[in-house]
């Protein structure tokens, strides 16, 4: 896999794809099993629990936030707290690094702890690390691709480049596309550590694309935002309905793509679709 600086095209076409919730079927478990109890247990939050988490979730899975950065997502999910439930010592330096950082990371984050002695980022720091490890302790046969995934992706790539698109940590990245052969459908992964999304695909456009030969497929609102940004086509992957979607992407989406009558009326189509299963 070579680096964004290095990236070469291969093909006229680019469809980028994000990997939680939208080709691995990982997002729910994630945050039912890891994000929402590793915060509940960071910061003591047990006689709240159940009224948090279905917070927690409503916020990272079924609303317009979905997909959120784990850090905004915890930022906005310990804001409710402290103004509902409990105060939350030192708030604020999260709050505000979680809005201005440009990168949002446990690297990133690392570094300004060498620079700020911070209870609450010590804390989201050593949350985000334990849901890291929470993660990697989920047994393999939950983690699963979607269905056509896959067949979806091995058809596409025969006609276009494919890029990972993802702000999900790159070790897990890697290893789940590796082990349901994936990633040989791929050409390039960008996942946390490369960048915001909107970032990676203006990046990739330096490589020669057309921008009406680019398509970013998510799940999430900050998908179509960074395709939005960067003007390339969106293909949303639904909520609970995940296995037609990747059908039409596969049966309809990419020949479309490839004839260039992805635009207008189509493209409308799925993002008022897209729109509406969040609501």
């Amino acid at each position: 896999m070579s680096k964004l600086s290095e990236y070469k095209k291969k093909k006229d076409f680019l469809i980028c794809v994000d990997s939680d919730g939208c080709a691995m079927d990982t997002m729910d478990i994630k945050h039912f099993r890891c994000f929402g109890p590793c915060m509940v247990e960071e910061w003591g939050l047990s006689e709240w629990k159940e009224e948090i988490l279905n917070r927690w979730n409503e916020i990272n899975l079924y609303t317009m936030t979905r997909g959120i950065n784990r850090y905004k997502g915890l930022s906005m999910a310990l804001t409710e707290i402290n103004e509902k439930y409990t105060p939350i010592e030192d708030l604020d330096a999260l709050v505000q690094w979680a809005e201005n950082s440009p990168e949002l990371s446990n690297g990133a984050l690392e570094k300004k702890l060498l620079e700020k002695d911070s209870v609450c980022l010590k804390k989201a720091l050593s949350w985000s690390k334990a849901v890291n490890a929470s993660i990697n302790r989920l047994d393999e046969s939950e983690k699963l691709p979607f269905e056509g995934v896959r067949e979806a992706l091995a058809s596409a790539h025969e006609k276009v480049d494919v890029a990972i698109v993802s702000s999900a940590n790159p070790d897990a990245v890697l290893e789940e596309w590796e082990r349901y052969g994936l990633l040989s459908h791929t050409d390039i992964v960008l996942a946390q550590d490369a960048g915001s999304k909107a970032f990676c695909i203006g990046e990739l456009l330096k490589a020669g694309y057309e921008k009406n030969h680019v398509l970013m497929c998510g799940d999430a609102p900050g998908d179509m935002d960074a395709a939005t940004k960067n003007g390339v086509f969106y293909y949303p992957i639904l909520v609970r309905r995940e296995k037609e979607s990747w059908k039409e992407f596969q049966e309809k989406a990419v020949g479309k793509l490839l004839e260039g009558s992805y635009g207008g009326s189509y493209q409308q189509e799925k993002i008022e679709a897209f729109l509406d299963n969040l609501k």
